[in-house]
């Protein structure tokens, strides 16, 4: 339940939303409905920015004046108007909001000199967004003074005494929501739902809960696939909840110029480095090379190919374990275990990794394939702790079934856990929405959470469920890491003469022509005994081709949970079948006496 703090402010959150939205509609018939973006995320991020630094602004002009007298320039220059302004950004102009519009007809130019006034960090972010051409389409179309004004009013206020980082976090969720929606584009493409990403933070710090609520922490976290940044956001949040003496630093890399600016604003906002937020590609252009974190949280994209990165990747990939793709390669269809493999080549030895994966993760490609090998690599370091399926229809942009994966350090596994792995199916546990998002059709709430959370660290074979409460069902699952894995061999048919005698060359045996086949025989077999007794009984000039062995991993998650559901006896549905066709009948005869 939420309480009512919680309450207000998620209706001050909406309110915010939906007065934004209502500001874009000034932009129709200049604009599409999906073009407001372009024009309100900038400007939302502006407006931020001019209302955090309002009660430093005349110290920061004070600062400017006495810096000019003394021709102070450079990093000490920099330095001391970010230490007056109170901020890691400042912005220099006597101009604000309120100053913009009280001389219309230069609104133009004095709005332009005002974002040119502002420090480079900041004028860094503007660019991602490419704000200089809407501001020239909006000046020729009379629309700036309109929107700058509208910005202005009293409920466009966004100072941080007002809005929270994470409130705003929320509303830029809704106005990118909004935006998608109008182009019927994905929005789920720029941002997780926060159930999703509350499940993760839990599963992420769960082994450490208690020491971090007895002592806080210190600690570093990377999100590969930023978007907003919402997710390290959480993360904080969750650290801070715990123990409010946890310091959480964090990183990110963004390849979305918008989403990316956006968190480079959130972060400036809090106060925080952020620097430590990068744009590019994570797989062409690794930006955090080297690099080690705590805690990873992420949710890459799936089903999308890697075309693009193809050269880069590859090209990485021949320098083997130096470099991020040592194991191997996936198909070139599906990126999101390249993604996989970049957050274990930044984890800790003692880190934690949660990641959204989809089912090709757990069984595409036979044994000696890209996707085989790194789920080899992963289980036999032992770094698979845990994988929860999810319920479908979660997502804001697909249905489809996801997984959460929880990876680990070399070191990080207690001593229960090593060798191990926990399956988790929570694909019964949801709470359905009374009006869809998108795709999304259930979520997942504080009560279902905890069950899945109470699955995880029990750590048992177990099934768990709410009393009296509908669609609260999780089922969890322990496995030895070898149950997951097999080996191919390759099986011949020996040549024999006219008696039956089989054919030799140089002592071994001639294979024939048109009659190899392979099976597959789980790690945990022992193969000779496995041979004999399910092929050799069956050829007796079978033999097995040993060099041609391939080890291969999968783990056949739906399979292990399946359910068999006893269908209907025929007699049942034949009775069913009588009952509905004796009612036809006398609902037709009542029409016809009617």
């Amino acid at each position: 339940m939420l309480t009512e703090k919680q309450k207000q402010t998620n209706i001050n959150i909406r309110e915010k939303a939906n007065l934004i939205w209502e500001i874009a509609t000034h932009l129709y018939g200049e604009y599409k409905p999906h073009e407001y973006g372009r024009v309100i995320l900038p400007m939302t991020v502006i407006k931020r920015f001019d209302d955090s630094l309002k009660k430093t602004k005349q110290q920061v002009l004070d600062t400017v004046k006495m810096l000019d007298e003394r021709k102070v320039e450079g990093v000490a220059r920099e330095a001391i108007l970010k230490k007056a302004s109170g901020y890691d950004f400042y912005n220099t102009s006597k101009l604000d909001f309120q100053k913009l519009i009280a001389d219309s007809e230069n609104i133009s130019a004095n709005f332009t000199a005002y974002l040119q006034s502002y420090s480079d960090n900041v004028k860094d972010i503007i660019a991602r967004f490419e704000f200089d051409k809407e501001i020239s389409k909006m000046t020729e179309n009379d629309l700036l003074f309109t929107i700058i004004s509208e910005f202005n009013s009293k409920k466009a206020d966004m100072s941080p005494e007002v809005m929270t980082s994470q409130d705003m976090g929320y509303i830029f969720e809704e106005l990118i929501r909004k935006f998608s929606e109008s182009y019927d584009e994905q929005a789920g493409a720029h941002f997780t739902s926060r159930d999703i990403i509350y499940l993760m933070t839990e599963l992420l710090v769960a082994p450490e809960k208690d020491e971090i609520k007895a002592r806080g922490c210190n600690k570093t976290a990377y999100d590969m696939t930023m978007g907003t940044s919402q997710m390290l956001a959480c993360l904080e949040e969750k650290l801070q909840e715990i123990n409010p003496d946890s310091h959480l630093m964090s990183f990110g890399q963004e390849f979305n110029p918008e989403t990316y600016a956006i968190a480079k604003s959130d972060m400036l906002i809090k106060g925080r480095n952020a620097d430590n937020m990068k744009f590019g590609d994570t797989l062409s252009n690794d930006q955090f090379k080297d690099t080690t974190f705590d805690y990873i949280i992420s949710n890459p994209p799936f089903g999308i190919d890697w075309k693009k990165e193809k050269d880069a990747v590859e090209k990485e990939a021949k320098f083997g374990f130096d470099g991020r793709f040592g194991p191997g390669l996936p198909s070139i269809s599906d990126g999101q275990l390249l993604f996989m493999l970049n957050g274990v080549k930044k984890l800790k030895k003692n880190g934690r990794m949660a990641i959204i994966q989809n089912g090709s993760s757990l069984f595409n490609g036979d044994a000696g394939s890209g996707p085989s090998e790194i789920r080899r690599y992963l289980i036999e370091e032992d770094m698979v702790d845990a994988i929860i399926q999810l319920p479908n229809d979660l997502f804001y942009n697909t249905g489809i079934v996801t997984y959460i994966w929880i990876i680990v350090g070399k070191n990080a596994k207690p001593l229960n856990r090593i060798g191990k792995i926990q399956l988790i199916c929570a694909s019964d546990c949801y709470d359905k929405r009374r009006k869809n998002i998108g795709s999304k059709r259930v979520d997942l709430d504080e009560k279902r959470i905890q069950l899945i959370l109470k699955a995880y660290c029990e750590f048992k074979n177990e099934n768990y469920s709410i009393q009296n409460l509908d669609n609260a069902f999780v089922e969890s699952k322990i496995f030895d890491n070898q149950e997951f894995g097999y080996i191919r061999i390759n099986i011949e048919t020996a040549e024999t003469d006219n008696e039956g005698n089989e054919l030799l060359k140089k002592g071994n045996k001639i294979p024939m022509r048109g009659r190899n086949d392979s099976v597959i025989i789980p790690l945990n077999d022992n193969v000779e005994e496995y041979f004999i007794n399910n092929v050799k009984k069956y050829n007796r000039h079978a033999f097995m081709d040993r060099s041609k062995d391939k080890i291969g991993y999968e783990i056949p998650f739906s399979k292990i949970f399946y359910k068999f559901i006893e269908p209907r006896k025929s007699i049942d549905v034949l009775s069913d079948f009588k009952k509905n066709t004796i009612i036809e009948q006398q609902l037709i005869k009542s029409l016809l006496e009617d």
